[in-house]
C-alpha cells in the first residue's frame, strides 16, 4: 500500500477502500461512493479514480454505476458489455439498460 500512497492521491485511495466494500450482487453510484468516502459532490472524481486504478488493486469497479441506474461506459467501447456481464453474473438484472436501484443499491 505504500507504493499506492506514493502514486495516487489520498482521495483516490479512500474511494477505492469504499468500493472494495460493495458486496457481490449490489451496485453503488459514483455519488454514493464519493459521499461515503467523505467527499460529497465529487462523483466525477470517483469515475476518474476508477479510470486511473491499476489492475493490481483488484477492486470491484463493475459495481459502480451512475445515479440513473445505468452503466456510464460507452456501449461501443467493449467495456460496457464487460461491466454488464459481470453484474449479470452476480445476479443484477437490467431492464431497458437500467438497474433498479431500489432493489440493487448497496445500503451500508
Amino acid at each position: 500500500m505504500a507504493i499506492m500512497k506514493e502514486r495516487f492521491s489520498e482521495r483516490y485511495l479512500e474511494f477505492w477502500e469504499v468500493i472494495r466494500q460493495v458486496p457481490e450482487g449490489k451496485v453503488a453510484t459514483y455519488g454514493q461512493i464519493a459521499a461515503l468516502a467523505g467527499y460529497p459532490g465529487n462523483a466525477r472524481q470517483v469515475g476518474y479514480s476508477l479510470h486511473a486504478s491499476p489492475p493490481e488493486i483488484d477492486i470491484p469497479w463493475h459495481r459502480i454505476i451512475n445515479a440513473q441506474g445505468k452503466i456510464s461506459l460507452p456501449k461501443e467501447s467493449g467495456h460496457y458489455d464487460l461491466q454488464r456481464s459481470l453484474l449479470e453474473k452476480e445476479g443484477v438484472i437490467f431492464k431497458n439498460e437500467r438497474v433498479n436501484l431500489r432493489k440493487y443499491r448497496w445500503q451500508p
